[in-house]
């Protein structure tokens, strides 16, 4: 049987030879062959392997629900005293479902982006960076092991920051992938070091030496749960330590502050990461360890209220972004925070549900979003857009489908969009949750409630970005004078897909309608005499494949509790009771007034325009707005705090530690010896008489001592 799945390696290897024949011979294709046989090489990989991906799982998923965990072999690779870590996949539906939203949204947006970075000069190095990035993530979500899950998570860190920063001659990017990178450490402390306590109690088990592969996942999901019963404090310990790696990787509070910053790099690579792949990593990772968290309650409670924070604090920012792209990687955070709620709650499949809601929901967003900021000369602020409908009729439909998606929008016991489902399951698991109590209060309960109020901030601050975008007779960006410059444009934040890539002519319209090269686009400002185009096909072919799963994924995976089914021999909990009673909390409905509400509400904010309290003058904005726009202050502590308090800590190590300690002692030490040895130099000057004179001397008291002993002796024999 394993043979038949062999195939799950072209899935992982595919967009490593991509990878590397873009990285090894790029340039020298685009040049042979032209840019567009270039992208299409780049991205058949990864469309290659959404194909084999939907194979596998249509196998996986004709065997018994208990079988559905298949391992697949490779090459050896560790094997030192007992210890065996070889090349392996796992291939069982929480991996396919993975794989699946890897290539098959990653598939969108590699198409998208053949348009999208149409006239930029590297365009084969942001390719070479795409494939690898899709690699490292599937190799962490098929991984059959504990190291090789380790490999595809900091190769997808690794990634993150060569994307990020792919334009890294202009400096506010480089520092945004430099801060992506720092942080990320910081959770990868923490997975590295609930790893290693990971490997310390399996290794403690009674057949470790037999077995061998003792930190595969397959041999851990047996051994380790009997393990970790018999130590609640290191179960709690590692849980915890987990944990902090999946708030580096998802952006949970306090590790959020790389994503939103991440809006440096181009708008597919801001698609990729917050739809597709590296942010899901946390949320895959608690799955496919569901059983450390089970058993214990302190982090499922920890997990639970750190999710619901994170969604409501996320949220709130949100209302204070003006740039298009920073409110969608804002409404990541929350949703993340959401998918956390879920899991936290033990309802691990509808935190991976909401991971596939919203790979589908934010891919047509952030995608949507590009192409309105590639209409308005790369312009992200909202406040210069307006009537943009009129200009960009698909982009438009399809923004708006996400953004009632995201925004739970539903008709109860009817139908919805796909994030009703997803969001609906992991709240109402909240409050039906046993497994989050901390002194006979269960946390859960109160995650479910701030849930909800979010879901009501979650659809006011999306209507807010549709309307000041798309609606609205004001056409905001015919206020700016004639060829002068915007003064909010985020200048070299993106850049322009064009008709023509380095001389190659388009006729089929396969890049953007606009030439112009990243390095030339500020000379090319948003002004009153613009006028936006709607996107290649390259471009909204994605977008409507995307809007259509975001009108009935959700209502196909959650009818007849096909997602449920299909998760629960991966991520099924083990020691946590299910609750057969219905929930206490109309949670259907309630979320359906909240979305109602947020709806409204906004609208009735922004029905007439740009309102002067939220304009281009921030002295007119209202102090939550001013502190929304600053996180309220958390990103600035948290840079003082890092980075000055960091720089005074280690000038005080260097000043009063290094200097005035360490190496004052060593200093004394040496200047103590150098003070013996000119006291010894005395008697080293190199004459032959004072040597003779010393050995004299030395003989005449080495006598002298003998004699002087050997009285002693007789004298002390004559006593007795």
């Amino acid at each position: 049987m394993e043979n038949s799945y062999g195939m799950a390696w072209a899935v992982v290897l595919l967009p490593v030879l991509g990878f590397l024949l873009l990285a090894f011979f790029g340039s020298k294709l685009e040049k042979a062959v032209g840019r567009k046989t270039l992208a299409i090489l780049a991205v058949a990989p990864i469309i290659v392997s959404f194909f084999i991906s939907a194979w596998l799982t249509t196998q996986l998923s004709s065997l018994d629900p208990i079988a559905r965990s298949i391992v697949v072999s490779g090459i050896p690779w560790i094997d030192v005293y007992g210890l065996k870590i070889p090349f392996e996949l796992l291939v069982d539906p929480l991996s396919m479902t993975m794989a699946l939203i890897i290539t098959g949204v990653g598939s969108l947006i590699f198409v998208y982006s053949t348009g999208y970075m149409g006239t930029e000069r590297e365009y084969s190095r942001f390719f070479t960076y795409m494939n690898l990035f899709a690699a490292s993530m599937l190799l962490l979500v098929l991984g059959g092991n504990l190291p090789l899950l380790f490999i595809g998570w900091e190769g997808v860190g690794l990634c993150s920051y060569l994307l990020i920063g792919f334009w890294y001659k202009d400096l506010p990017n480089a520092k945004a992938a430099n801060k992506a990178f720092i942080v990320n450490r910081i959770g990868d402390w923490g997975l590295s070091l609930g790893i290693f306590l990971i490997v310390v109690l399996a290794a403690s088990g009674p057949s470790t030496m037999t077995q061998g592969r003792y930190l595969s996942f397959d041999r851990l999901a047996l051994s380790l749960p009997l393990i970790l019963q018999q130590h609640p404090a290191l179960c709690t310990a590692a849980a915890l330590l987990l944990f902090v790696g999946a708030c580096g990787k998802s952006a949970q509070f306090p590790l959020y502050l790389w994503l939103p910053d991440a809006m440096a790099g181009p708008t597919p690579v801001s698609a990729l990461i917050h739809a597709a792949t590296m942010v899901t990593s946390g949320v895959v990772l608690l799955n496919r360890m569901h059983y450390v968290f089970e058993l214990s309650t302190v982090a499922s409670a920890v997990i639970c209220a750190i999710g619901a924070f994170t969604a409501f604090f996320a949220a709130l920012i949100a209302f204070g972004q003006t740039d298009i792209k920073r409110v969608l990687a804002y409404s990541t955070v929350s949703q993340l925070g959401f998918m956390f709620i879920g899991v936290g709650s033990g309802a691990y499949w509808a935190g991976m549900f909401h991971v596939t809601t919203h790979a589908f929901f934010k891919a047509l967003l952030f995608l949507g979003a590009g192409s309105v900021i590639n209409a308005m000369a790369h312009n992200q602020d909202m406040r210069n857009y307006g009537n943009l409908r009129k200009y960009l009729p698909i982009t438009f439909w399809t923004m708006l489908i996400g953004g009632l998606a995201i925004s739970a929008v539903a008709i109860p016991h009817v139908f919805g969009f796909a994030g009703f489902y997803s969001k609906d399951a992991l709240i109402d698991a909240a409050f039906n949750a046993t497994n989050t109590a901390i002194g006979g209060v269960e946390i859960s309960v109160f995650a479910g409630w701030l849930g909800l109020f979010t879901a009501m901030l979650t659809a006011a601050y999306m209507t807010r970005l549709t309307w000041l975008t798309f609606m609205g007779k004001d056409e905001r960006w015919r206020l700016i004078p004639a060829s002068a410059h915007a003064d909010h444009h985020e200048a070299h934040a993106e850049p322009l897909a064009a008709t023509e890539a380095d001389g190659e002519s388009d006729p089929d319209g396969f890049f953007y309608a606009t030439a112009i090269s990243h390095e030339e686009q500020h000379e090319h400002e948003l002004d009153s005499d613009h006028t936006p185009k709607e996107a290649p096909i390259t471009m909204w072919v994605p977008l409507v494949v995307l809007a259509f799963l975001s009108v009935v994924g959700g209502w196909a995976l959650a009818n007849g509790g096909t997602f449920e089914n299909w998760l629960k021999p991966s991520s099924a909990p083990t020691f946590i009771e299910p609750l057969e009673i219905p929930s206490k909390v109309p949670v259907e409905w309630i979320s359906f007034a909240a979305a109602i509400v947020g709806i409204l509400g906004a609208y009735l904010v922004y029905r007439k325009g740009l309102p002067k309290s939220q304009g281009w003058n921030d002295a007119d904005w209202g102090p939550f707005r001013l502190s929304a726009r600053d996180q309220f202050g958390f990103d600035a502590a948290m840079t003082s705090a890092t980075v000055d308090g960091g720089g005074q800590l280690a000038t005080a190590l260097w000043k009063d530690v290094d200097d005035g300690l360490i190496d004052r002692f060593v200093n004394g030490l040496g200047a103590a010896a150098a003070s013996i040895g000119s006291a010894l130099s005395v008697v080293q000057r190199g004459l032959i008489r004072s040597y003779a004179l010393l050995m004299l001397l030395g003989g005449i008291l080495i006598v002298g001592y003998m004699t002087f002993a050997l009285g002693l002796v007789h004298h002390v024999g004559g006593g007795h």
